[in-house]
């Protein structure tokens, strides 16, 4: 039977699409990618492929998941398969600096960043972007190594102690601090590319989104871990509220540039100065939802994303008949 075929390397995200897909009756198989054997002699099966490795699955033990991934995408693509979030998107997924590049292709603003290789050149780097800063890994996730400093005593008291994170691509991100007015920053959410809402996020207590999972985020007072307080499927409920009516001028930009690289679905994270400059600082291929928040505006991101992978099925089988 021709299927949706959903892969990923974290089953307690994969909960919430289960659900919605059993609403709908769309049949499905889970493809857990964290080790195996891609036979490149033969084709793959037919259906729909839906990508939702994570930027952040070496901390799960899974190193070489994302590695995984790209190997059967690259299969999948040759033998000409449909599939949201593609080899391209997983770049993205696994590279801020693709990221922020990529934004810059479609006039997107992104904050100032050097990208250093090496613990020695983060220094040097910090004093010719200057303070207040912040860093964080290439390959994020979990907010994996974002820590604000305001000065340069501080970044080299870090740099010099075992707090230090070395990320797992080697490059850590040097990254102009955008002060907004208020505490928050907003995540938009898009499926089938196009924008489905927008839901505003808390910073009070720390200011990098992560999606679902126990995380360790350093709040912008340099303070104790948050744990799970900036997760979407996890946080308390008032920390994220979606938007009624929300725009801003870079929507159809955003649109544009998921389209030009391989991106179905996603969450943007965009956060505003005080001087109003909306600034894209993270692209989430793989994206997760607060299920109080939905509830409370009656929109639900994973029964979005069901519905569009089930017309997409329906369209392969029209097509193969």
């Amino acid at each position: 039977m021709t299927k949706v075929h959903v892969i990923h390397e974290n089953d307690a995200w994969v909960v919430p699409l289960r659900e919605a897909f059993a609403e709908l009756g769309t049949p499905y198989e889970e493809w857990f990618l964290d080790r195996g054997v891609v036979d490149l002699r033969a084709p793959p099966p037919e259906g729909v492929f839906y990508n939702r490795m994570s930027a952040s699955s070496h901390t799960r033990d899974h190193r070489f998941a994302a590695e995984y991934t790209g190997a059967v995408l690259a299969w999948l693509e040759r033998h000409g398969r449909t599939i949201v979030n593609d080899g391209r998107a997983l770049r993205l997924e696994v590279s801020k600096v693709a990221q922020y590049e990529a934004l810059a292709a479609h006039g997107l603003r992104t904050p100032d960043t050097l990208a250093v290789v090496g613990r020695g050149g983060i220094q040097d780097a910090a004093a010719a972007l200057g303070y207040p800063l912040i860093l964080k890994h290439n390959r994020g996730g979990k907010g994996l190594g974002v820590r604000l400093f305001l000065s340069p005593e501080a970044l080299a008291e870090h740099l010099a102690s075992a707090d230090f994170e070395e990320p797992i691509d080697g490059i850590t991100l040097v990254q102009r601090y955008v002060k907004a007015p208020a505490p928050f920053v907003t995540r938009l959410e898009f499926v089938g590319g196009r924008f489905l809402y927008a839901v505003r996020v808390d910073t009070s207590e720390g200011f990098e989104l992560c999606p679902a999972d126990a995380c360790a985020i350093e709040d912008v007072r340099e303070s104790a871990a948050i744990g799970d307080a900036a997760c979407p499927a996890v946080a308390p409920a008032e920390k994220f509220s979606i938007v009624p009516g929300y725009d801003i001028p870079e929507i159809p930009a955003l649109e544009r540039f998921l389209e030009a690289n391989g991106v179905g679905i996603a969450g943007i994270e965009v956060i505003e100065d005080e001087a109003g400059t909306c600034y894209v600082y993270d692209v989430n291929t793989n994206t997760n939802y607060n299920p109080q928040a939905e509830a409370r505006a009656g929109l639900f991101g994973m029964r979005a994303i069901a519905r569009h992978l089930d017309g997409l099925l329906a369209h392969t089988r029209r097509r193969a008949a």
